[in-house]
């Protein structure tokens, strides 16, 4: 709704640039799916490193700060 209300004033204040913003914003989104995936990728790496790395501690009992303000 924002960002609705942003381009509104843009559409009012220079017509010329909201027009563009308008025609280049799903160009600019189609190529920002790329790096997205790569994100999503190495969040899901890091992840995966960090619950192997963790996981003697948790075979062994440990349990981190969070666990224990729970109980």
């Amino acid at each position: 709704m924002k960002t609705l209300l942003l381009w509104c004033v843009l559409l009012v204040l220079c017509w010329p640039l909201a027009i563009l913003a308008i025609v280049l914003w799903p160009l600019i989104w189609l190529l920002s799916i790329p790096f997205r995936l790569i994100g999503i990728s190495f969040e899901a790496i890091f992840a995966l490193l960090r619950a192997i790395l963790f996981l003697p501690a948790r075979v062994l009992g440990q349990r981190d700060q969070s666990a224990r303000r729970a109980l």
